[in-house]
């Protein structure tokens, strides 16, 4: 696993989190505290928003992940193809809500400073 991917796995798993303090911890790792989170539903502005905006997607979908099917990256940016799941019952694995694919661009120390993701919505 690359540098880029470990980070990019990193923040992945910021979104699976249910502690504040360990989301935290995770952002510390892979975030730069300017970043800047965009989808077709939202653009958020440093960590505070983005926590703010994973505390509401955890309210609609408990348990609520992201997994990496596919990752590419050069000179500091990456592509990331995804799987959306929800917490699934344990038994069976995670159910599969939807897919997409983020771009992430990285500072001089590797951490993300931009991240937009791109998925289906129902307008469109």
């Amino acid at each position: 696993m690359t540098e880029l991917e470990t980070t990019w796995e990193t923040y992945v798993a910021s979104w699976k989190s249910v502690s504040v303090d360990d989301t935290r911890a995770l952002f510390e790792k892979s975030l730069s505290p300017d970043c800047v989170y965009s989808d077709p539903l939202t653009q958020t502005r440093g960590w505070d928003e983005l926590l703010a905006y994973m505390r509401e997607f955890h309210q609609q979908i408990p348990g609520g992940h992201f997994v990496t099917l596919e990752f590419m990256a050069h000179h500091n940016r990456s592509i990331a193809k995804w799987e959306m799941r929800d917490g699934g019952d344990g038994v069976l694995g995670d159910g599969v809500l939807g897919a997409g694919v983020s771009y992430g661009e990285y500072d001089e120390h590797g951490k993300l400073v931009s991240m937009a993701g791109f998925y289906p919505t129902p307008e469109g």
